[in-house]
């Protein structure tokens, strides 16, 4: 018996000394690498397809792309077309046109683990090339002996300023949530400033595709759009840690 109890005796001793020879990490590592989906996103404006099949007068179509770049900032661009009628006080003119507008987003939404989020904001550089159509016009005339009922019909012969073309600054605000997966729905809200001067020419910018609806007193335009995408993942890159300081330990 007494040779039985030494022997474990000894285990013991053994097993303790090897305990005491491996330190016990109070704050163990977590050795889990949490990797975040780094591709392109592609897909269309929603808003000027539906505008198009209710409004005879209009026809467009915008193309919508992102690129993820880093953890938050994202390269994104819009391509599209637009053919636009409109009727105003004393003509009736018509705009036809393409444009692109490239830039940047900057998302400020803190997606839990798995989520693939935006809210951001963000700026484009626009530039458009397209022609302004008067279908026809009428003559103001203070004087109303001869047409009381409306002014006197100039023209009813279209005339057209093609070769015309426009650039402008965006300032941009929206999200992108994703429904399904890789699939986003999106919303933005635009205000534009025009470089091109708005009254240059004998008929002057009155609409600039992309751009919208341009005034005689303002250079400053408001766009939106509604977007439907899909994101295409390509590679995966670990995310990125803030480092911790003691001063954001105490606060």
């Amino acid at each position: 018996m007494l040779k039985y109890f030494i022997s474990l005796t000894l285990v013991l001793s053994m097993v303790t000394v090897f305990a005491q020879g491996k330190p016990i990490d109070t704050q163990p590592k977590d050795t889990i690498i949490y990797q975040q989906s780094y591709g392109i996103r592609v897909g269309f404006d929603l808003s000027r397809i539906i505008i198009s099949s209710l409004d005879d007068n209009y026809t467009g179509l915008e193309l919508v792309a992102d690129y993820r770049l880093t953890q938050d900032l994202y390269l994104a661009a819009e391509l599209g077309n637009e053919d636009k009628t409109k009727q105003e006080d004393l003509y009736e003119f018509n705009t036809s046109g393409s444009y692109i507008k490239v830039g940047i987003d900057r998302n400020t939404y803190a997606n839990w683990y798995g989520e693939r989020n935006l809210i951001f904001y963000g700026a484009r550089l626009g530039f458009s090339t397209f022609s302004n159509t008067i279908n026809n016009y009428q003559i103001f005339d203070t004087n109303r002996y001869w047409n009381p009922e409306d002014f006197a019909t100039d023209s009813e012969t279209p005339e057209e300023f093609s070769g015309r073309n426009a650039s402008w600054i965006e300032a941009i605000l929206g999200t992108k949530v994703e429904l399904l997966p890789n699939i986003y729905l999106g919303a933005s809200i635009r205000l534009g400033f025009l470089f091109t001067d708005a009254n240059e020419g004998r008929f002057p910018l009155l609409y600039v595709p992309g751009f919208n609806k341009v005034t005689w007193d303002s250079k400053f335009g408001v766009g939106y759009n509604y977007s439907i995408s899909y994101f295409l993942p390509l590679y995966k890159k670990k995310n990125k840690i803030k480092k911790v300081t003691e001063e954001d330990q105490i606060k």
